[in-house]
């Protein structure tokens, strides 16, 4: 099965173009889905257009009553799918505002089916590419993606922050049996969250692969929800809680796992 993960702030403009593309290109691979949204305290008719597409495709809807941010619908979507997953299971995360085209599914799918827990759709790798992306904001992505790459280091990954991504599913079921409510531990930081998956995974000895991708920034209706200040606190935050070095992530996480592993293995 593919799960497909949704979360969506006030997309009642982009749904009408993403939900029949991602019907089609699910349904043509020829094996089981479903579509998991968590429609995070939306104001608009995002919740309603959700309620119909679910009478015509096999959608599953977590509401939030209020905007609780990127961070707790992306921890609320992860747990879901690890319960709902079984081995074998891809699950798939894209953005609901029509920039990541669900064309790129099958080979994110066939690559996390080939060996890989983590498959990133990229726009840096070769074959990649961006459309309306203004020069500020292409700068501010790169900056962003060298930065992450310096103090996080992930052999052969050029993109890290694109949340379009595929994911083996015992390695999420995995991840949030040994992290509980902390896979996502920085859910106040707008979209932080992102990245700390990468690390996270990475932490417990993830592998990483990715496809060329093409960045539809063209294709965007819904305005945007990022905040670059928060985000970017949220970025010298983790860095900081990595390498800190007196229980950082970077030695603690891995020890611990390294004990979890041992006393599961002898269970």
């Amino acid at each position: 099965m593919i799960l497909v993960l949704l979360p969506a702030y006030n997309e009642e403009e982009s749904l009408p173009k993403l939900m029949p593309k991602l019907q089609q290109t699910l349904a043509a691979m020829n094996e089981e889905f479903k579509i998991l949204v968590c429609n995070d305290g939306s104001r608009d008719r995002t919740q309603s257009m959700l309620e119909e597409y679910a009478k015509e495709m096999p959608v599953e809807i977590i509401r939030h009553k209020i905007n609780r941010g990127l961070g707790e619908s992306t921890r609320d979507l992860f747990e879901l799918a690890s319960e709902m997953a079984r081995d074998g299971d891809v699950i798939v995360r894209l953005d609901c505002d029509d920039t990541h085209e669900p064309e790129f599914i099958p080979r994110i799918v066939e690559r996390v089916r080939s060996g890989c827990d983590v498959v990133i759709a990229s726009r840096f790798a070769p074959g990649g590419g961006q459309l309306g992306v203004n020069g500020y904001r292409a700068f501010i992505s790169r900056s962003a993606n060298l930065f992450m790459k310096v103090f996080f280091p992930i052999p052969g990954l050029r993109e890290y922050s694109c949340g379009f991504r595929g994911y083996r599913a015992e390695k999420i079921k995995e991840a949030v049996a040994f992290y509980g409510n902390n896979f996502i531990q920085l859910k106040g930081l707008g979209f932080t969250c992102t990245l700390e998956k990468l690390v996270k995974l990475r932490l417990i000895n993830a592998r990483f692969g990715e496809v060329p991708f093409l960045l539809r920034y063209d294709q965007k209706l819904s305005t945007s929800k990022m905040v670059s200040s928060v985000t970017t606190l949220g970025y010298v935050v983790m860095t900081i809680l990595y390498y800190w070095p007196w229980g950082g992530w970077r030695m603690a996480i891995r020890n611990k796992h390294h004990v979890w592993n041992l006393a599961n293995d002898q269970n």
